[in-house]
Order: structure tokens, then C-alpha cells, then sequence
């Protein structure tokens, strides 16, 4: 677990620099650091550094970059090949010195070429340098676990596993990328290719960037639509599939417990976190460490359930409670270590119980993928419900079009739910209907770039929602909701949370759920017996009722409830209307300078962004707090 950050270059930039750029990630790898510049033919320059969170093997044989004995391969990486020692025993013929996953990446590629990346099962951020072919290669793992970003203008390529190394650059100019604003203030994360800046992407889940001569060529070796059309559900006994996934998850528990430091496990007393916990209590030949957050308010917290889980199972647990000041004190670090705007207020937390288990371990395993998988999120309850009254609320939105009845606006005067079904006409975002009131005013908050005098194809504003549903071609919302979830809110927004979360503190995040066989199986297990009669997620549940009584799991989920309107209205309010005061929001040029400091205006008087409809807007008001943060830090 490490950073990474490099370039490719005919401008000259110095050892120097690169350090500089690959020291903004300390917090990544805090254990050893490596920076090297190469000759590249037709006078390009190549940068390779990075900094390394010591896993396996502790040595200096682990350093990087690291290269092929010949020099022919140089390679820089970030993630964990969770395969690595079966791929060692396919690979016995190279002359390996060290007993780390970096070495295989180098054999595996000399021996299969640029395909060896769907032999390797892990999370990972790859940069391969070729001198035989003169080419750079960037990969990224399959479902987004490790961030890579870059940077590509002119024929020059700069990437990074952060945003930071890359505004260090020499020359980088950091001009916003307005396009992704409205999307961001209503999805409160930046889905990926997109970054917060103008020709700065993220590499996409599964992705693969090649770069030669100066151009770049980008293809994915692993989609998640293509491999779910793929699969055969040909498990269709029962029993037969929930002993092929417990088997496999097992499989994953045990492969991720590999580590020459400390290794402990986020536990939150819920189903996902519990099963993994249980599975490498099962592993282990001693107590597995786990680690929760408690809140002193009794209606959020989870942490006796927790406890509960640990005592039963006989893990070593460690419980931290915390307060509202608690959580607040993070808030300013928020920019910081989320690079780019980011507005989930569940990261708040998530650094917390990472803070918490470094104290102890380097490595923790989680939970995350369960949800998306196997159908576990309550938004997979209603999309069912509102593909059953489709039809109705197309008749419905049918009849309130007619001239006289649209004139009066009888659509708007329906009761909330009738008018969500009603105005959820998009073929394209059938699964993503919600408060049409926020996704409006998301749009209006943001500047039209022709009044900049940047209108252009490239310059219009991305959709709020993602317009992508028909590429899935599947009929059932939701599994063609989980599939969207997959491809955007679980990298985008969880996976991102975590990653950063969790370096914060130097501390590695391994996610059994997201191996590529419990991945790949899922797609193979019948969608009815992951939502059974209303029951989400339940063949995940019945295999963690193997582990522990179900009276210890069976409860509504509480859920992280951060105070936002609490504090956006109280201790963080004149930072928030100085952030949207007409002349800052001029000066910015980013936003509508009227729309929104009238909108906030009423939001902190009121809780409401308008008339009085009974709307809380704390949300959207956040995700405008937290990208003003960020601008202050980065763009002030």
C-alpha cells in the first residue's frame, strides 16, 4: 500500500520536483520513498517515484521503482496482488530476489504481456515503464479500489495516485472543470473519468491507459456490464450457491489476512463487517483485533452491536466513543486528504475508526462491496416498488400534461411519492428518481459557462443524474440499479471514502467482498435469492447466521448521521455565508452569484433553500461548503 506519481515528458522537469510532487503523499508511505528519471526515445523524459506503506516484505528488496533484472521493465505500484504466491509458482523461472507482489507484476509481464493484469486478483495502481516497446502503461484494479489520476495535455502525461503530485507540477494550471459542478452538488462525489480539473481524469475502474509516442489509448480489460452478461446463473440450487460463495468468501478472508504487520478488522455490527470478521476469526490463530466507533447519542449508535458481535465470536475489540466535537474537529482536515471536493459526510467517521485501528494494526479488513453485490441498500426496495407503478405514473404524468391541468400545475400539487413515480420519465435514469427540487436547484447553483465566455461541446454541464441505464440492458430496475451502483457510487464515492480515509493514517484497507471470484460469482448466483420476499441481501445474511445468532444481526441499520444543518446552521454559518456572499461568489465566477447567496441565505434562516415546502437542503448546502473548502485551500 503505497502512493505513486511519475510523468512522461519532453519538458525537463527535475529529481527534485518529482521528489517534491511524491513527498505531498507522506501520509501513503510513510516507510520508504524512491524517485528516478529515465531516457525515453523521440526525447521524452520518464518519472517514476513513489512512497511505500511497508506490508510484505519489510526489507529494502521491496524498495521502488523496481526493475527487471535486465532493466527492461521499471515499475511503480500501489495495492496489494492478493494472488501473488500462486502467480510465484507460475512464474518459477524468473530470478526473484525479494518476496513481495511488486516483483510478480514484473515477471507476470514479461511473461504474458500486458494481459498478465487479468491474472491478478487484488486492488492495485500500476505504472509500467517498457523499454523495449517504449511504452508507459497505467492499470488500474477492476472495481476502483486504488485511485489513479492524470494528467494529459500536449502530448505530455503526468499521473498520480492523489490529485496533489500533480498540482505541484511545474507548469500545471489547475483551471476547474465546470462541467462536473451540478453532478457534484447533487451526487456529492466526482465520478471517474471526470477529476475537479479541466484535462485531469481518473483511470476507470478495470481500466488500462497505454501511452506511446505522445498518444494515448485507453480500454478496459474488466466491465461490469460485460462480465454480468457474461456469467451464467447457473447456480440454481440453493444450497449449492450459498456454499460456492461461502467458500470463496472464506477464500478471500484468508488471502487478504496475509501480511508481515499487524492485521485487524473494522467491525460495525452489521451483516458484512460481521461475516468478514467472523471468516478471519476463523483464519487466525489468535484473536483477530477489531475496531469500532460509538456515539454518545443512543439513536446512532451501533457500537454495543458491535461489541456484542466481538464478545460472541471472542475477538480482541477495541471501542472508541465519540462526541459531536469529535466529528466537528475533522471537518477542516476534509480538504486535505480528500483532494478533490468530496461531500460524504460518512468520511467524517470512517477517519475516525481508521485513526483508531492504526493505533494497533496497519492493515484492517472491511466490509464494503456487500451492499452492491448483493442487493443490500433499502434504495434496491423502492426501485422495485416504483418499476411496479411505472405504468400508473405515466398515465399519471399523461394526464396532468393536458394544456389545462399542466396550466394549473396539478403535477406539483400531488403528494411527494405520487409526483417522484409521475416525473421519473428519463428512459435513460429510471433508477434514479428522487427530490426533483434538489436536482433543480443543483443546476441552477452553477454559473452557464457560456456566461464566462467558455460555451463550447466540451463545456456543457454534465447531467445531474447518470444517463447511461440502457447500455446495461437489463429489464429488472434493480439489478440495472446495482450495476450502476457498481460502475459509479461504490468506486466513486464508498471505495474513494475509504481509500483516503484510511491513508490518512497510513493504514491499508482490504475488502474480502470485492475479490475478483466473490465479484465474478455474484453475477452467477440467481438475483432472487440475493432479495428474497422483501429480504435484501439474503443469501450474504444466511451465510453470516453460520457464524453468529441471528438475534445479534437482525435489526434496522442505523446508520452514521453527521449533525449537517446542525452545524451549517450553527458553528460552521458565517463561514457558509461568507463562502456565499454575493461579492466572493462574483469574484469566483463560478457559481450564480444571485441564485446562491439568495438560496443560502434562506437555507441558514430557515432550513429551507425556498418557499416554505418543508424541504431540508443541508445536503446540497454541504457539498457547496465542502467544494468552498477545497477552493480556499487549493484555487484561494
Amino acid at each position: 500500500m503505497c502512493g505513486i506519481c511519475g510523468y512522461i515528458s519532453r519538458k525537463n522537469i527535475s529529481l527534485d520536483q518529482l521528489r517534491n510532487m511524491n513527498d505531498t503523499m507522506y501520509h501513503r508511505g510513510p516507510d520508504d520513498s524512491g524517485a528516478e528519471i529515465y531516457e525515453m526515445s523521440g526525447g521524452w523524459q520518464v518519472g517514476f517515484a513513489q512512497r511505500r506503506l511497508s506490508i510484505l516484505d519489510l526489507s529494502a528488496l521491496g524498495h521502488q521503482p523496481m526493475h527487471s533484472p535486465d532493466r527492461r521493465i521499471s515499475v511503480v505500484y500501489n495495492g496489494e496482488i492478493y494472488n501473488y504466491l500462486e502467480l510465484k509458482e507460475e512464474l518459477a523461472d524468473y530470478p526473484f530476489r525479494s518476496n513481495c507482489d511488486t516483483e510478480v507484476i514484473i515477471a507476470a509481464y514479461l511473461k504474458w504481456g500486458i494481459r498478465c493484469v487479468e491474472r491478478f486478483n487484488g486492488m492495485f495502481a500500476i505504472a509500467l515503464y517498457d523499454r523495449d516497446t517504449q511504452e508507459i502503461y497505467l492499470i488500474r484494479d477492476r472495481i476502483g479500489k486504488k485511485p489513479l489520476y492524470y494528467w494529459y495535455e500536449d502530448g505530455n502525461l503526468v499521473f498520480a495516485s492523489e490529485l496533489k503530485p500533480i498540482m505541484k507540477c511545474p507548469e500545471f494550471r489547475g483551471e476547474i472543470e465546470r462541467r462536473v459542478l451540478s453532478r457534484y452538488l447533487f451526487q456529492q462525489y466526482i465520478n471517474a473519468p471526470e477529476s475537479i480539473y479541466q484535462r485531469v481524469y481518473k483511470l476507470e475502474p478495470g481500466g488500462i491507459l497505454r501511452f506511446s509516442e505522445g498518444e494515448i489509448k485507453t480500454w478496459k480489460y474488466w466491465d461490469v456490464k460485460k462480465v454480468y452478461h457474461e456469467a451464467l446463473q447457473d447456480l440454481t440450487d440453493y444450497e449449492d450457491a450459498k456454499e460456492e460463495l461461502k467458500e470463496t468468501l472464506k477464500k478471500a478472508v484468508k488471502a487478504r489476512m496475509i501480511a508481515d504487520v499487524p492485521l485487524g478488522s473494522f467491525l460495525s455490527g452489521g451483516y458484512d463487517s460481521s461475516l468478514v470478521t467472523a471468516m478471519a476469526q476463523e483464519c487466525s490463530e489468535s484473536p483477530v483485533k477489531t475496531f469500532s466507533i460509538g456515539f454518545h447519542e443512543e439513536k446512532y449508535n451501533e457500537a454495543k452491536y458491535a461489541k456484542a458481535v466481538a464478545d460472541y465470536l471472542g475477538t480482541n475489540h477495541t471501542e472508541l466513543y465519540i462526541g459531536e466535537q469529535d466529528m466537528f474537529d475533522m471537518v477542516e482536515s476534509i480538504p486535505t486528504y480528500y483532494d478533490e471536493p468530496f461531500a460524504d459526510s460518512s468520511e467524517i467517521a470512517t477517519m475516525m475508526v481508521s485513526k483508531l485501528a492504526r493505533e494497533h494494526v496497519t492493515v484492517a479488513l472491511s466490509g464494503d462491496g456487500g451492499d452492491e453485490f448483493f442487493c443490500g441498500y433499502n434504495i434496491y426496495k423502492n426501485v422495485a416498488q416504483a418499476q411496479k407503478l411505472d405504468l400508473l405514473g405515466g398515465m399519471v404524468h399523461g394526464i396532468c400534461s393536458l394544456p389545462g391541468l399542466k396550466q394549473a400545475g396539478i403535477e406539483e400539487k400531488l403528494p411527494f411519492r405520487v409526483r417522484v413515480i409521475a416525473g421519473n420519465r428519463e428512459k435513460e435514469s429510471k433508477t434514479q428518481f428522487g427530490a426533483g427540487n434538489y436536482l433543480v436547484r443543483a443546476k441552477a447553483m452553477v454559473k452557464e459557462a457560456g456566461q464566462s465566455g467558455q460555451l463550447s461541446e466540451q463545456m456543457k454541464p454534465l447531467p445531474v443524474h447518470y444517463l447511461i441505464e440502457s447500455q446495461y440492458n437489463v429489464k429488472d430496475w434493480q439489478v440495472r440499479r446495482m450495476l450502476l451502483d457498481m460502475d459509479t457510487y461504490l468506486p466513486g464515492d464508498i471505495l474513494c471514502k475509504v481509500d483516503r480515509a484510511s491513508m490518512k493514517y497510513s493504514l491499508e484497507s482490504r475488502c474480502p467482498i470485492l475479490d475478483t471470484g466473490v465479484m465474478e460469482l455474484s453475477f452467477k448466483i440467481p438475483h432472487a435469492y440475493k432479495y428474497t420476499n422483501g429480504d435484501k441481501k439474503h443469501i450474504l445474511k444466511d451465510i453470516a447466521y453460520d457464524y453468529i445468532p441471528r438475534n445479534l444481526l437482525d435489526r434496522p441499520k442505523v446508520g452514521f448521521g453527521v449533525p449537517l444543518d446542525k452545524w451549517l446552521r450553527g458553528p460552521l454559518k458565517e463561514q457558509l455565508l461568507d463562502y456565499s456572499s454575493y461579492d466572493f461568489l462574483a469574484r469566483q465566477d463560478i457559481f450564480d452569484a444571485g441564485y446562491v447567496s439568495d438560496m443560502i441565505g434562506k437555507y441558514v434562516k430557515t432550513g429551507d433553500a425556498g418557499p416554505a415546502t418543508g424541504a431540508n437542503y443541508s445536503k446540497l448546502a454541504w457539498s457547496f461548503f465542502v467544494f468552498q473548502q477545497w477552493y480556499q485551500k487549493y484555487c484561494g
